[in-house]
């Protein structure tokens, strides 16, 4: 399975002609030596979603796994049971778009279904050991009214538990969708505001420069956990053990025992045959 998404933000890629491109061919062995040489921890597929090349993510995992790396899926989560089953054995965690609250968005907007994102939602929570986590594009018009964010936010709560981390993320014109305003960082606020209403209690906002709302809060005393500003991290307040420094309360997800040096940076991969 796949989306057709006409508001793609990666279009120039996903929708590209194999004329278009330029790659670097790798096999997975290749991919888990440079992340390796490169000092990384995990790989991410991402920028095109990695149900479509299955079998060669499945691959790539096994090699990052032998050479003690983790992957992340970032996915549309559309896609069968049965190909969801042998996909997620292989990855440690995933990054699911949940486009949008309503069927006919996602049958008119996407060209699919919103059933079996919500099914694959549910299997990661109940099923595996994925650590899994929600991105919504917000689009001005389309999925973002106070009623659809109420509905969507209760769902997680109700069907995946309070701590799934929601990443709230502003939407810019582009591919077939170029008629829409680009979404503002007071709207993103808003939306935030409703999810934490609701008891979510780790919703981010993205694309957007926002202090508060890209930074991690205790779910327990409401202290300042882990401070972002874009890429840089301002502020560290987490146990070695994972938990609030102030009040003692595990922060879920997986973190390492001490901040390393992430920021704004890029670094040139070089694979080789």
């Amino acid at each position: 399975m796949n989306l057709t998404c006409k508001f793609c933000q990666n279009w120039d890629i996903s929708k590209a002609r194999e004329i278009d491109r330029l790659n670097n061919r790798a096999d997975p062995a290749a991919i888990a030596a440079a992340a390796v040489e490169l000092g990384c921890r995990s790989v991410a597929f991402t920028y095109n979603d990695p149900v479509i090349f299955l079998e060669y993510a499945i691959d790539t995992a096994k090699a990052c796994r032998a050479a003690g790396l983790a992957t992340v899926a970032v996915t549309a989560g559309y896609i069968a049971p049965e190909a969801r089953r042998e996909f997620f054995a292989h990855m440690d965690a995933a990054n699911v778009d949940l486009k949008a609250f309503t069927d006919d968005f996602y049958r008119t907007v996407c060209g699919g279904h919103i059933e079996e994102v919500l099914d694959t939602l549910l299997y990661l929570k109940r099923d595996t050991g994925v650590w899994f986590e929600i991105t919504t594009l917000l689009i001005p018009g389309e999925n973002d009214s106070n009623g659809e964010i109420d509905a969507l936010t209760r769902w997680v709560v109700n069907a995946l538990g309070p701590d799934v981390p929601l990443h709230l993320t502003a939407f810019h014109p582009d591919w077939k969708m170029r008629d829409k305003p680009a979404t503002s960082a007071a709207s993103l606020t808003r939306a935030r505001d409703i999810g934490r209403a609701n008891g979510l209690r780790y919703v981010y906002t993205g694309n957007v420069h926002d202090r508060t709302g890209g930074s991690t809060w205790c779910g327990g005393c409401g202290a300042l956990l882990i401070g972002r500003d874009w890429f840089d991290l301002t502020r560290w307040h987490l146990a070695e053990d994972g938990c609030c420094t102030h009040c003692g309360t595990p922060l879920p997800g997986v973190f390492e025992a001490r901040p390393g040096n992430w920021g704004a940076r890029r670094q040139p991969v070089l694979l080789r045959q």
